[in-house]
């Protein structure tokens, strides 16, 4: 499956979660984005889906707000403790999206996922708790994101 990862703030192309995925089996496009630019960041990331097309865009943290503001067609969306109250103007996400997020986030409040799902009309089984941290770099945290990404999959 293809998937656009959209990395978040101070993070690096190439971190473990899109080489999870990768090591799963999975074509990720993975391009780097602009910490202090967020329009910058979503024009790169339409480019690339654009372009590409992938079935799912993950987006974790300010790169889930970036997911949140782009036009993602029928791909499905997967967001990473998102920060959408920080970065850009969305407050809403589509139909069938996935939020995986930790109580333990010191970063982004777990109540700002909760209000997200609320306000998109999403059931509360789209906000997955998980983790212990912000980062969901953990061996749970990966493995729902991959089970997430993969739900549904043809």
């Amino acid at each position: 499956m293809k998937i656009l990862f959209l990395h978040g703030w101070n993070s690096v192309v190439g971190g473990v979660k899109p080489t999870c995925l990768k090591d799963h089996g999975h074509e990720v496009l993975n391009p780097a984005l602009p910490h202090e630019d967020f329009d910058e960041a979503l024009r790169i990331a339409q480019a690339e889906f654009d372009q590409n097309r992938p079935q799912v865009v993950v987006g974790s943290s300010r790169g889930g707000a970036v997911a949140m503001s782009m036009d993602s067609g029928g791909a499905k969306l997967i967001l990473l403790c998102p920060a959408w109250r920080k970065y850009g103007a969305a407050r809403t996400v589509k139909a069938g999206s996935v939020v995986l997020h930790s109580r333990g986030d010191d970063v982004v409040p777990f109540a700002d996922s909760e209000e997200l799902i609320a306000t998109s009309g999403l059931p509360t089984s789209a906000l997955i708790e998980v983790g212990r941290d912000h980062r969901l770099a953990d061996a749970e945290p990966l493995a729902a994101m991959l089970a997430a990404c993969e739900f549904g999959r043809q």
